[in-house]
C-alpha cells in the first residue's frame, strides 16, 4: 500500500481540531494519568487495586489514542473542502441508491466529522468508496462486495461536507 493510499484526507479545520486534541492528550492528559496512577499506587496492594487499574487501562487507551492521532496527522492530507462539482472525491456527502434505497454519508475519514454528528462515514479505501472515488452525479458504478457478489450503485448527489 503506497502512503498516499493510506492517507486521510482533512479540512484544515479537522486537522486543526485533531492537533489540538493530540496536544491536550500529550500535556494535560499524560500529566493528569500520571498522578491518578501515582495516587492509587500509593494506596497499597496493587493487586486488589481497582484504581490502579482503572487509571492503568485509561493509560493505555489514551496512548493509543496518541498514537493514532500521530499517525492520521501525519498522513493526512489536508486542504480546503473539494469543489461543488458533483464528483465524488474524500470529503464530500454522496447520496447513493443501492438495492432500491438511499442511502447518504460522507467519503472519507471519520475524524472529518464534527462531534454528534449522525453522518455515516465509509472509506475511500473501501471497497464502495474506491468504487464511488471519481465518478459523478447520475453515473452507475459496480463493486465487488466482501461475499464477492457484485453490487451496482447509482450516485444521486455529491456534494462537499458542511461541518
Amino acid at each position: 500500500m503506497s502512503d498516499t493510499a493510506a492517507a486521510s484526507y482533512l479540512t484544515q479545520e479537522a486537522y486543526d481540531r485533531l492537533d489540538a486534541e493530540l496536544s491536550r492528550l500529550k500535556e494535560q492528559g499524560r500529566s493528569e494519568i500520571s498522578k491518578r496512577i501515582e495516587a492509587a499506587r500509593d494506596e497499597g496492594d496493587l493487586k486488589e487495586n481497582g484504581g490502579y487499574h482503572a487509571a492503568k487501562e485509561e493509560q493505555g487507551k489514551m496512548e493509543a489514542r496518541i498514537r493514532q492521532l500521530e499517525h492520521l496527522l501525519q498522513t493526512a492530507v489536508v486542504g480546503s473542502a473539494p469543489p461543488d462539482d458533483g464528483v465524488v472525491e474524500p470529503g464530500m456527502v454522496v447520496t447513493v441508491e443501492m438495492f432500491g434505497d438511499q442511502e447518504t454519508f460522507l467519503l472519507g475519514s471519520r475524524e472529518i466529522i464534527s462531534e454528534g454528528s449522525d453522518l455515516d462515514v465509509y472509506s475511500e479505501q473501501s471497497p464502495l468508496g474506491a468504487a464511488l472515488l471519481g465518478a459523478r452525479s447520475g453515473d452507475t458504478v459496480s463493486y465487488e462486495a466482501p461475499n464477492n457478489k457484485t453490487i451496482e450503485v447509482t450516485i444521486v448527489e455529491a456534494s462537499p461536507y458542511q461541518a
